[in-house]
């Protein structure tokens, strides 16, 4: 791991003591902003500049290089968002005048299209009956399965589903309205309606809910786990990372061609909808995004899948080889 040069360290030591004590950044994000602080001194080091004599013009260079060594925008624009913030802090500090990372752009990236599976693969995915688990385990993971594929939540938002209203819950499931009240991105609330076959599949696994013998137990340690719609074996409201790890072992028992996360059925979710409605507010709506442009992604999809449609049917689409 590279380390600050002698005459930046006192700079940049007192400044990681800064976010990790007065913004209370995670030890990761603190260990990555030593990483990035430790490569900022030593370009500075190179140049024969202490870091108060940084300017723009020396930070556009450093990103070039970068970018021509390999290096990803995203991963470009975290570093530079790492000097951004420490420029900022030493103009608070006094240190310089002007914080010469605030004008300079990370280069942009083409934007990767969300991965969405087949219409039937999704369905061979909602409608796998895995034999081999125990009827409880089978019943809330199928459940999961058609809630997420079927209202295109966010992980996040199923985790957090209670099996009844609540002043206190964060959302949870009106089966007899067949709707699912969830809150989102931004503490935002949203109503998505709940098709038939997850109402079914809640059924099923709400009948056999209360048999887990872990449930009275956990409730006593963690009162919310008592009103958790999903909870585990040790009867604790479900993780996001064992809703993971369970969709990843369903999708490769379903056949499927590589494992599915829970993130790839709100997308099929989006993109299936889309394909048979063409009506991208509604999406907007069901999927609770604050702004169009970020739903307008899955016109980029739904083009694609009438493109292969074109492709596989028309007989002008390609020209054919002489035989």
């Amino acid at each position: 791991m590279a380390h600050p040069t002698d005459a930046a360290r006192p700079l940049v030591e007192k400044y990681l003591e800064y976010v990790r004590v007065e913004r209370r950044l995670a030890p990761r994000t603190v260990e990555l902003y030593a990483i990035h602080l430790a490569s900022l001194a030593e370009k500075a080091d190179a140049a024969g500049l202490s870091l108060d004599r940084v300017e723009a013009a020396h930070v556009r260079r450093w990103m070039a290089q970068l970018h021509s060594a390999g290096h990803v925008s995203r991963g470009i624009a975290l570093v530079l968002s790492c000097w951004r913030s420490f420029y900022r802090w030493l103009v608070h500090e006094g240190v310089v005048g002007a914080n010469p990372v605030q004008d300079v752009q990370a280069p942009k990236a083409g934007r990767p299209l969300p991965k969405a599976l087949a219409v039937d693969d999704a369905v061979r995915l909602a409608e796998l009956r895995d034999l081999e688990a125990d009827p409880w385990t089978e019943a809330r993971d199928r459940a999961i399965v058609e809630l997420l594929y079927g209202c295109g939540l966010r992980v996040a938002e199923l985790t957090g589903l209670d099996a009844r209203p609540s002043n206190t819950a964060l959302g949870w499931v009106d089966l007899d309205a067949a709707e699912a009240s969830v809150l989102g991105k931004g503490s935002k609330r949203r109503i998505v309606p709940v098709g038939a076959k997850a109402c079914e599949a809640l059924r099923d696994w709400l009948a056999v809910r209360a048999d887990c013998a872990a449930l009275s137990a956990a409730s006593v340690r963690e009162p919310a786990s008592a009103a958790a719609l999903f909870i585990g074996r040790n009867g604790l409201r479900f993780s996001a990372h064992s809703v993971w790890k369970q969709l990843r072992a369903r999708s490769l028992k379903a056949g499927l061609a590589a494992p599915v996360h829970p993130h790839m059925l709100r997308h099929s979710f989006a993109s299936h909808v889309l394909q048979s409605s063409s009506d991208l507010r509604a999406v907007q709506e069901l999927l609770g995004h604050a702004n169009i442009s970020t739903t307008q992604v899955y016109t980029r999809l739904d083009f694609q899948h009438l493109a292969r449609a074109y492709d596989a049917a028309h007989p002008r689409a390609k020209a054919k080889r002489e035989t």
